[in-house]
């Protein structure tokens, strides 16, 4: 169970520093705005400006993306262990250990790695609803679940 905790953990800080980091791109993108000046080469004002909308435009929906994944955090419950691989789920096989949670790539807990992966990502939803010792095929590769969490 203090594997899986360990593994929220590290999932929710993750969010919160692409949050803190967009924000603070945000942020400067504003001043930036907000400090840019009519010049007497007006085009060249208006392309700074527009690329300075663009940036503010990605950073917003990179942060709608954080808040999707907070939200899909708020559901996972750690204290729950099932059969079945569900939404909080540690799942290990012989070569690659998953938590289904959010995409936020490889974790080492106790000198282990596993992958936090999304459960709409193409490897959460071949794990998705899977039990121990059920084969499953990704990327060409063989995978046979051995433990579920």
């Amino acid at each position: 169970m203090r594997i899986k905790q360990e593994l929220f953990k590290q999932c929710i800080a993750f969010v919160n520093n692409r949050a803190d980091t967009v924000e603070a791109i945000i942020s400067s993108n504003q001043k930036a705005l907000q400090t840019e000046t009519k010049s007497s080469a007006g085009d060249k004002h208006e392309t700074g400006r527009a690329m300075l909308q663009l940036e503010m435009e990605k950073a917003s929906q990179q942060l709608s993306g954080i808040h999707q994944m907070k939200e899909v955090l708020s559901k996972i419950n750690i204290n729950s262990t099932t059969e079945i691989a569900h939404l909080g789920s540690v799942i290990e096989t012989a070569s690659v250990n998953y938590f289904l949670a959010i995409s936020a790539g490889k974790i080492t807990v106790n000198a282990t790695i596993y992958y936090a992966v999304s459960v709409s990502s193409p490897i959460g939803k071949l794990l998705l609803g899977k039990r121990v010792t059920d084969e499953l095929v990704f990327n060409g590769k063989k995978i046979i679940i051995n433990k579920i969490n």
